[in-house]
């Protein structure tokens, strides 16, 4: 005795759907596993390249502008010194002033001060000066070397996105694969492709989620995309239900014996009580009389 029955009257135990859901889990930490490793590889096998240095007129560029920088730093402290020297030249010079001693010694050390400061002070200026004209060219050409890297970058990220994709389609493809076959074939192990769909349909759900996060905020429109997504998933699964019902309805009516297009009982009748409509008719084949939506006629067996 054959145990192929149809997939709809396949009463699934509890054992079975409990093996089904502990089979996704697992099937699940393998598959988010491998994700994961996808990118992981990826950077292994083509590492970011951060030492781009660019051209030789770039290096120069940037080159000037350290130089600048260093000068500018070096000339601000040296700008600070001559103050505090100023500072204590002034003071000892005032305090002989007020005694009324004679300090020509003090005279001279405080006019050296206060040269020493104007000097290192025009030095700041044109240290200044000279960062600011080697600013635009060394910013245009950190803008260049940083979209160069950049570019490396995106080429990285964009490998790891299509081998991820390819692995998320995969399953997919797979799952729906073995949900046709074993539906096909009405096999026992039905649940086995129930729970590989379910696995595959989270893990596309988890790639998703991982690079939408990217553009937006989830605390902040969380409920909302949530909200959306379960609208659009919910009306997804409708229509694809509506569309098998009416696709295996009729035939589960006809072996209920009952009408295929109301669903009343046909009482062996040509027409049915409830709607009207023929029931029986003539068979393509043989014209013989064969109930309307039945796989196969009676009498001679034509699909």
């Amino acid at each position: 005795m054959s145990a192929r029955l149809d997939v709809e009257e396949i009463q699934t135990t509890r054992s079975e759907k409990l093996l089904a859901v502990v089979l996704a889990a697992f099937l699940l930490i393998g598959g988010i596993w491998t994700y994961v490793k996808i990118d992981d590889a990826v950077r292994t096998s083509t590492p970011p390249d951060y030492s781009y240095p660019g051209t030789p007129a770039e290096q120069a560029a940037l080159n000037r502008l350290e130089a600048a920088s260093q000068r500018h730093a070096r000339s601000e402290r040296q700008v600070v010194a001559a103050r505090d020297n100023l500072e204590l030249r002034r003071e000892a010079y005032r305090t002989a002033l007020d005694a009324n001693r004679p300090a020509p010694q003090l005279e001279k050390a405080y006019n050296r001060a206060q040269a020493r400061l104007t000097r290192t002070q025009r030095e700041l200026a044109a240290a200044g000066a000279a960062v600011a004209r080697a600013q635009p060219e060394a910013k245009a050409a950190q803008r260049s070397i940083d979209e160069v890297r950049q570019g490396r970058q995106n080429k990285r990220e964009l490998l790891a996105f299509a081998f991820r994709l390819a692995f998320v389609l995969a399953n997919v493809v797979f799952g729906y694969w073995l949900l046709a076959r074993l539906r096909r074939r009405r096999s026992r192990y039905y649940p086995v492709a129930m729970a590989f769909v379910g696995y595959a349909a989270v893990l596309a759900l988890v790639m998703a989620a991982d690079y939408l996060t990217d553009y937006f905020d989830p605390l902040e429109l969380g409920p909302l995309v949530l909200s959306l997504f379960g609208i659009a998933a919910t009306l997804v699964a409708m229509v694809a239900l509506q569309r098998y019902l009416a696709k295996r309805l009729p035939y589960r009516r006809v072996r209920k014996s009952e009408c295929p297009y109301c669903g009343y009982p046909a009482r062996g009748n040509t027409h049915c009580e409830g709607c009207g409509r023929e029931v029986i008719a003539p068979c393509a084949q043989c014209h013989e009389p064969r109930r309307v939506g039945a796989l196969h006629c009676g009498t001679c067996g034509a699909a």
